[in-house]
């Protein structure tokens, strides 16, 4: 893990930071605990893009669902929960 205390950033300022990107992400420490992770704008917007496409392909998977009749309709929710074994009587 690439990683910097907060302390040495307010000593150096960013230019500290700057250095570590070239190897990856920054995982910036205070109060010993991993606080904020830091990275390029590059890697910020394929991880975005990446969430993005994978919540696109989950939806067109339920529709895919939906069309194939892989679902169950419940006439309410004491129906899904019995279904599921939810009940809390048990």
């Amino acid at each position: 893990m690439n990683t910097i205390p907060a302390r040495e950033i307010k000593r150096r300022g960013i230019s500290a930071v700057d250095e570590l990107l070239e190897k990856g992400p920054v995982h910036v420490i205070q109060f010993d605990e991993p606080r904020y992770v830091v990275m390029t704008e590059a890697r910020y917007r394929a991880l975005i893009e990446a969430e993005d496409e994978a919540a696109v392909a989950r939806v067109m998977e339920s529709v895919e669902d939906y069309k194939a009749g892989r679902f169950t309709r419940y006439e309410s929710a004491e129906d899904l929960i019995r279904d599921l074994d939810l009940d809390e009587d048990e």
